[in-house]
C-alpha cells in the first residue's frame, strides 16, 4: 500500500478539492498520512493569489522533494496553472486546476511508464469539474463546492487567468451532495467557488434559486455562503436570507478598498454608496449579523489620505473582521503597470494598522454578546475545553469535554480574544 501526503494552500476551493482527492485515493486503496511523515507520495494544491503564497508553494514542492527523494511529488493547482514552465528536479507529476478528480489514473500512469506527467490546458476548460464528496475527515462542517472560475477581472486579481470562465455544478447534482453529507451527519455546509455568488450564470436559474432549494433539505441546520460579492445580494438572495433561519448570520463580503478612487482603479464592480447602502439593507433584515470583509492595503496611487478613507469606511461599516492583504504584484493583470506604487514598508505599516482596527472591531462585535444565550456547534476538544462556532462565527470556548458535533446552549461569560468564553 503506497502512502500519500497532501498539503493544501489557499481557499477553501482548494480544500474542498484536496479532500475530494483524499476521497478517492482512499476508495483506490492509498493509505493517507501526515505530509510531514515520510511518504510514497507527495501532494501540494498550490495557491498564486498573492507573492507570499508562490513563496509558499515553491517552498512546500522543495520541501517534499528533499524529504524523500525517493518518493512521487506533485504539484497541482494555481501556482502551477499561473507557472505553466515551473519545473525542478524531483517534480514528477504537474495538474493545473483541471483533471484534478483524476489524479488515481494520473498516478497509475506514472507508475506504469516513470516519465512526467503534465496537465496544463485552463483557457479550455468551460466543463465544471463535477466531484461528490460523502465524507470530510477531521472537519465538523462540510463545504460544496458549487461553482468555479472568474470573470470579474479586478485589476489585481490573477484568478480569472489560472481558473478561467465562470462554470456552475448542476444544481441537482449540489442538492444531492447535500443531503448526503447530512445523512451522513454534518450540522453545518458551507457553499463554496471562486465566485460563490455568480452560481448559476451558465445554468437556467440563479444563486437565489439554489439557495431556495437547498434549505428545504431535510435536518440541514446551518448553511454558511464562504464568501459573497456586494453585488450578488440581489432582492431575491435577500428574500431568501430573511426567511430561513437555516441561513447562518454571517456573511463575509470583500470590500477590497474604502475609498472610490481606488475601488475604481481595481475595477470593482460598486461605489461606497451602493455598498452602504446594501450593508444597510443587510442589516435592516438581520440587525445582528456578522459581517467580515478582505480589505488590500498599498494598492498603487493608494495615498495617505486614501488609506485613512479606507480606516474611516471600515469603522462605519462595523465589520466583525477584517482580513487584511498588502497588494501583491501579479503577472498579466492591469494594476502591474500602474504608477504611484506604495513602498513594502509602508504596506506593511498599513497593514498592521488595519489590523489593529479589526481587532478593535471584532471585540466590539463579540462583547453583544455577553451574558446572551446562544447556540454552539461543537468542534473540537483539546486541554480540557470544548471549542466550537455560532451561527455568526463567534469563536466559543467552554469549560469541559462535550459531545462532538453537537449543538449545545450557551451563556457567553466573557471575551477572552480571539475566543467568547461561554458557560452550559
Amino acid at each position: 500500500m503506497l502512502s500519500v501526503g497532501i498539503l493544501t494552500l489557499g481557499c477553501k476551493v482548494n480544500t474542498y478539492e484536496s479532500e475530494y482527492i483524499i476521497n478517492k485515493l482512499q476508495a483506490a486503496n492509498y493509505e493517507i498520512k501526515d505530509f510531514k511523515d515520510i511518504c510514497d507520495i507527495y501532494i501540494i494544491n498550490t495557491c498564486t493569489v498573492t507573492n507570499t503564497s508562490d513563496i509558499k508553494s515553491k517552498k512546500m514542492i522543495r520541501n517534499a522533494i528533499n524529504r524523500n527523494p525517493n518518493a512521487i511529488v506533485i504539484a497541482m493547482g494555481c501556482f502551477i496553472e499561473a507557472n505553466k514552465d515551473y519545473d525542478i528536479p524531483g517534480l514528477d507529476i504537474v495538474i493545473g486546476n483541471k483533471d484534478k478528480s483524476k489524479i488515481v489514473s494520473i498516478i497509475e500512469e506514472y507508475l506504469a511508464k516513470k516519465e512526467q506527467i503534465k496537465r496544463l490546458y485552463t483557457k479550455d476548460v468551460s466543463e465544471f469539474e463535477d466531484m461528490f464528496i460523502t465524507n470530510f475527515h477531521n472537519r465538523t462542517r462540510a463545504f460544496v463546492k458549487i461553482q468555479d472560475g472568474c470573470e470579474n477581472f479586478c485589476s489585481y486579481c490573477i484568478i480569472p487567468y489560472v481558473r478561467g470562465k465562470c462554470r456552475s455544478k448542476e444544481k441537482n447534482k449540489v442538492l444531492a451532495e447535500i443531503s448526503t453529507l447530512v445523512k451522513s451527519g454534518y450540522h453545518e455546509i458551507v457553499l463554496t467557488g471562486i465566485h460563490t455568488g455568480n452560481y448559476g450564470v451558465d445554468l437556467e436559474y440563479n444563486f437565489a434559486n439554489l439557495l431556495q432549494e437547498i434549505i428545504k433539505i431535510p435536518n440541514l441546520k446551518r448553511l454558511r455562503i464562504s464568501s459573497i460579492e456586494i453585488t450578488e445580494l440581489t432582492p431575491e438572495v435577500l428574500a431568501v436570507i430573511k426567511s430561513s433561519n437555516i441561513i447562518v448570520d454571517h456573511l463575509h463580503i470583500p470590500l477590497q478598498a474604502g475609498s472610490d478612487e481606488i475601488l475604481k482603479l481595481m475595477n470593482r464592480k460598486y461605489d461606497l454608496k451602493y455598498f452602504f447602502e446594501k450593508i444597510a439593507e443587510i442589516r435592516k433584515i438581520r440587525p445582528n449579523i456578522s459581517l467580515s470583509t478582505d480589505i488590500i492595503v498599498g494598492f498603487p496611487g493608494e495615498t495617505l489620505e486614501l488609506f485613512a478613507k479606507t480606516i474611516t469606511t471600515a469603522r462605519s461599516l462595523a465589520f466583525s473582521k477584517i482580513h487584511v492583504f498588502p497588494y501583491s504584484e501579479r503577472k498579466n493583470t492591469k494594476a502591474i503597470s500602474l504608477p504611484n506604487k506604495v513602498d513594502n514598508t509602508e504596506k506593511k505599516r498599513r497593514a498592521r494598522q488595519l489590523l489593529e482596527l479589526s481587532r478593535e472591531l471584532e471585540e466590539k462585535y463579540m462583547q453583544k454578546f455577553i451574558n446572551e444565550q446562544v447556540e454552539v456547534l461543537t468542534e473540537e476538544y483539546k486541554e480540557g475545553y470544548t471549542y466550537g462556532h455560532t451561527s455568526n462565527f463567534l469563536h466559543v470556548k467552554i469549560k469541559g469535554e462535550l459531545p462532538h458535533n453537537t449543538f449545545v446552549v450557551v451563556k457567553i461569560l466573557r471575551i477572552d480574544y480571539p475566543y467568547c468564553i461561554g458557560k452550559l
